[in-house]
């Protein structure tokens, strides 16, 4: 069959991965602290095929489409959100908040600073008269969905008055590519995102970083994708004709 009826296919099937991509985008637009995904595409293997230049024979590089190598993530700065919750924190500049699973272990990184009170039941180290361990309630800082906010210092933040600064830790990595992304907000680190260290972000209470998604470039990306679409399955359309003609031609 004529290999631009693959081209054509290839480019519709890519295409629509890359609407399904921008779609992500456009859906958190007003997600607190989320972070947009762009599109990468690589041009398909080349072959050279003999054909003429001015009247001479010469090399032609012939591609076969183009495919999405990989979907990255922008982790530029987003707009400030104020909203006046005292519990509420922003990075300006590099670095992430870091939540740990308590019942797991797990560390992940986000943008997203709406923290809340939760509370967390801990022993206090003496035990009663039956050598019973004996336990106390605390409230320490939560992303909401059962993890604990890491201080400064690694530890976990206590909240005794929500409305003083509390000593919450900004972390970072040396780069950002490739980070395994959790769900809307969360990352976690890869090997070659290199060693944790402290981050140079500034931390603002109060505030909230908005999502850095832009209605207006998203849009302007759909209607590439679809003119793009649309021409990857005439091109499809096309090499079906040709080939019923030829093989009506032979009947």
């Amino acid at each position: 069959m004529n290999q631009s009826f693959y081209i054509g296919a290839v480019g519709a099937q890519m295409q629509q991965r890359r609407l399904n991509i921008i779609g992500d985008n456009v859906a958190n637009l007003n997600t607190i602290g989320f972070k947009a995904d762009r599109t990468d595409f690589l041009a398909l293997m080349y072959q050279n095929h003999r054909g003429a230049v001015n009247g001479e024979l010469t090399e032609l590089p012939m591609g076969v489409g183009t495919r999405l190598l990989m979907t990255s993530t922008d982790f530029s700065q987003g707009p400030v959100v104020d909203n006046g919750r005292t519990l509420d924190y922003m990075i300006e500049g590099d670095g992430f908040f870091a939540l740990v699973d308590l019942a797991t272990g797990e560390v992940s990184y986000t943008r997203n600073g709406a923290f809340t009170m939760s509370e967390l039941v801990r022993p206090t180290g003496e035990v009663d008269e039956e050598g019973q361990p004996i336990t106390e309630k605390v409230f320490c800082l939560g992303d909401g969905t059962g993890r604990f906010v890491l201080s400064d210092m690694g530890g976990l933040i206590e909240v005794t008055d929500p409305t003083e600064k509390l000593p919450i830790g900004i972390y970072d990595y040396a780069n950002y590519n490739g980070m395994l992304q959790l769900d809307d907000t969360r990352y976690m680190p890869v090997d070659k995102n290199g060693n944790l260290w402290r981050g140079t972000g500034t931390l603002h209470q109060g505030y909230l970083e908005g999502s850095n998604a832009d209605l207006a470039e998203e849009y302007s990306k759909v209607i590439e994708s679809q003119r793009a679409y649309g021409m990857a399955l005439k091109m499809v359309q096309t090499s079906d004709e040709i080939e019923s003609t030829i093989n009506g031609l032979r009947n």
